[in-house]
């Protein structure tokens, strides 16, 4: 079994950090459903701005909030208008590896679903 990327968000605009809350990344449940991310999930986030790059898990967030909210000690490694690439992962036979093509989903600054082309600017 290899471990393949699954799907990501591409450039999500962090909306709220918020240091009090137990852990975790809250996602718009849109935008989850979007990219096949699943709530409880364990994703990476990396933080186009700084670098940081974290393990979580995810909890869904209203439908069409365009909220992507870092929670807990994590919140520290972000600040709220930086740009994050999410990423969640699976488990799969080499056979299926070698023709698997992740999806990606590509948002702009507002966290609205666009082209890549579109999200150039």
């Amino acid at each position: 079994m290899i471990c393949m990327l699954k799907s990501k968000l591409h450039r999500a605009v962090v909306t709220e950090a918020d240091v009090n809350y137990v852990g975790s990344i809250t996602i718009d449940k849109q935008l989850m459903e979007a990219a096949g991310i699943f709530e409880y999930e364990k994703v990476s986030v990396v933080d186009v701005e700084n670098g940081q790059r974290f393990d979580t898990y995810v909890i869904a967030g209203e439908y069409g909030s365009s909220i992507i909210c870092v929670n807990g000690a994590a919140a520290r490694l972000v600040a709220v208008g930086d740009h994050v690439i999410i990423m969640a992962y699976k488990y799969m036979e080499e056979e299926k590896a070698a023709k698997h093509t992740p999806k990606v989903v590509f948002l702009n600054s507002e966290n609205q679903i666009c082209n890549k082309e579109e999200c150039k600017g």
